[in-house]
């Protein structure tokens, strides 16, 4: 896997102000489900964050935020029952993939929806927000090393240069933004293996050059130290000394 320093790691969507990307040029996102704005197997916004939710719906605009599930839309989910369900509730439109994130396949799914609106969004638009490395961040990583490939063999490393110079003032996404806070417990094992990945990654990964500053996307908030539920301070702490380097 290959992290990028285009990650915001904070422990729900409350911290994330909305309006400040939308500013930013980002104009449509990609929301996981369990555990991300959802309690797992449930098919309701937490409620703690309903108005973060709400906020962010308002600020990109009908169609334009998406949820990507391992769940709901697959096929671990006949006839689709729960897609219906989870759309219902939360306001947006959840994806029907064949293939779980990250898979190459579910990324085209997901261009393909963005790409199919009144107003297409590209890539470098979206924020992708989910609450694991494996699925939500590889993926995101993915549609970026995709993106710079595709540049390198379509248009020469001199084009490619002269994009990135005049790409300075423009988004640069997909921005990965990693809710590090759950709201219920689940694989205590799988989350040690993702704590010691950054642990590895940030170790051997440093990559000034591209390095975006994402404090103006964060907001301070009062916030009861019990939710949500355990709050995982390793996993921030981790991700914030990659990010320094």
């Amino acid at each position: 896997m290959s992290c990028s320093s285009n990650i915001i790691s904070q422990q729900d969507i409350r911290y994330i102000d909305f309006a400040a990307l939308k500013a930013a040029g980002y104009r449509g996102a990609v929301f996981d489900k369990d555990n991300c704005i959802t309690r797992p197997h449930k098919d309701t916004i937490v409620p703690e964050i309903q108005q973060a939710w709400d906020e962010c719906r308002k600020t990109f605009g009908e169609g334009n935020v998406l949820i990507v599930s391992n769940s709901a839309g697959t096929w671990l989910d006949p006839g689709g029952i729960q897609c219906e369900s989870v759309t219902h509730n939360t306001g947006v439109p959840v994806l029907r993939h064949k293939t779980f994130k990250p898979a190459y396949s579910c990324i085209t799914t997901i261009r393909a929806y963005f790409s199919s609106l009144q107003f297409p969004i590209r890539d470098e638009e979206l924020i992708v927000v989910g609450d694991r490395i494996f699925t939500d961040i590889v993926m995101t990583n993915r549609m970026r090393r995709w993106k710079k490939s595709r540049m390198t063999l379509t248009c020469g490393e001199d084009t490619v240069g002269k994009e990135k110079d005049a790409s300075k003032n423009q988004p640069q996404g997909p921005l990965s933004i990693w809710t590090t806070g759950i709201w219920q417990q689940d694989s205590r094992v799988m989350r040690w293996g993702e704590q010691k990945l950054v642990d590895v990654v940030r170790r051997w990964t440093h990559d000034p050059v591209h390095t975006l500053d994402t404090s103006g996307f964060i907001r301070e908030i009062l916030i009861s130290e019990t939710q949500p539920g355990k709050r995982n301070r390793v996993l921030a702490a981790l991700l914030a000394k990659f990010k320094t380097g």
